[in-house]
């Protein structure tokens, strides 16, 4: 009778080799997932100085614009206005006001689409022509950009970025879009009002009731008023 000896294989042996083919499975797919191209958009500015910046998203609401611009020359106040491409085009002659005034001019897409729900080049797409045509009506290349809706993923900001782009979004919400009272808007800013807040607002007939309020407020505390330029640099 024939013995067969067959070798013990250690224990050690059999360890490494699961390491060894996890790390070959596993490995490459947290290449793959792990995000290495995210520039994530900036919420507020510098919290080390008592100044803020009004964001001003503009659609629509043309018609309470020069009532907030004057608001804003009386107080000598310089603010961002983020500009729709389509809007721009059908309202040259305000957007050109709003240069003229010393205001600050950001990028709010062309046609103001769900940015989460369309790809990369579309996304570079509404920028660009956006871009392209502010440049065109003022002679101005914006630089800031804020998506419609506050949407972004690592495919928007990608998109951004690589168009020269620095995404901006909020740290404070009016919620004017919703048309509440001027005391509601008034609240909602200075309950939550910090260094380097950014306040988002859009021109409607309730801010305008709300701005002069804000502003006096805001001064009294000690806090400049400015463009989002100037809280971030």
């Amino acid at each position: 009778m024939k013995v067969i000896y067959t070798r013990r294989v250690p224990n050690w042996y059999w360890g490494f080799t699961l390491c060894f083919f996890c790390l070959l499975v596993f490995v490459p797919l947290l290449l793959v997932h792990t995000k290495t191209d995210v520039f994530p958009p900036i919420y507020k500015g510098n919290e080390a100085k008592a100044q803020v910046a009004f964001a001003c998203n503009v659609f629509w609401g043309e018609e309470y614009l020069p009532e907030m611009l004057d608001i804003f020359k009386k107080n000598n106040i310089k603010i961002t206005f983020f500009i729709g491409g389509s809007w721009a085009k059908q309202h040259p002659e305000l957007l050109k006001k709003i240069v003229e005034d010393g205001h600050e001019l950001g990028n709010h897409t062309y046609s103001h689409p769900h940015p989460n729900a369309i790809g990369k080049d579309m996304n570079k797409e509404q920028i660009s022509k956006a871009e392209d045509l502010i440049k065109d009506l003022t002679g101005i290349k914006t630089v800031l950009y804020a998506p419609p809706y506050g949407e972004f993923n690592d495919v928007v900001l990608s998109a951004a970025k690589e168009l020269g782009y620095t995404t901006i979004m909020w740290s404070i919400d009016t919620i004017d879009w919703k048309k509440p009272s001027d005391v509601v808007i008034v609240s909602r800013v200075m309950s939550k009002i910090h260094n380097g807040a950014i306040i988002l607002m859009h021109p409607t007939a309730p801010t305008v009731k709300a701005l002069p309020t804000i502003i006096r407020e805001l001064q009294a505390k000690g806090f400049a008023v400015g463009s989002v330029s100037m809280v971030i640099e």
